[in-house]
């Protein structure tokens, strides 16, 4: 499992992982979210993540509360995405600009538009300031009641980087 605050690159890392392991990649957020941004019940989301997770081998992303239980119990290794605020704030904005800017079609077929990405209270920049910290306090707590799960902290992308490659480099002497 990859886990980190929003924009930290949980995403794109758990496709690198997911690709140099030969394992499916789930994205939280693409199972949650539907059209004009509406989550998924709760007993269904759990119900989709619950089949998903039950596959042998995964490479699950997101930091969803309501599903936590299904992913650690079945979760082997944890990958967390630990970067400086200014870092991940940064990439925040860069990305959410984009967005905006291209008009990228996102999960169910959203987009986000210039108001609400940058000026409601849930905009993800401003999601970001306001959970970074509470994520660094609250995740080895949460990791501590699995102990099982390998968990490797990662603080900057080189060492992302190098984890892949590290991945890499075991597959090719299998």
């Amino acid at each position: 499992m990859v886990v980190g605050t929003s924009s930290s690159g949980k995403t794109t890392l758990a496709r690198r992982v997911a690709d140099s392991i030969g394992a499916e990649h789930i994205e939280l957020d693409a199972l949650h979210w539907g059209p004009n941004w509406t989550g998924l019940p709760r007993d269904v989301f759990r119900d989709i993540v619950r089949r998903r997770a039950g596959a042998d081998r995964w490479v699950i992303d997101g930091n969803y509360g309501a599903v936590q239980d299904i992913v650690m119990a079945r979760a082997t290794d944890a990958l967390w995405l630990d970067y400086p605020l200014a870092v991940v704030f940064c990439r925040a904005v860069r990305r959410t600009w984009r967005r905006v800017v291209t008009g990228e079609e996102l999960f169910g077929g959203n987009r986000e538009t210039f108001f609400a990405a940058f000026f409601r209270p849930d905009a993800i920049p401003w999601w970001v300031v306001r959970t970074h910290f509470r994520h660094r306090r609250t995740y080895p707590e949460r990791f501590a009641r699995y102990p099982d799960i390998r968990l490797t902290r990662l603080t900057g992308q080189s060492e992302a980087d190098a984890f892949v490659r590290r991945l890499a480099v075991q597959g090719e002497s299998r």
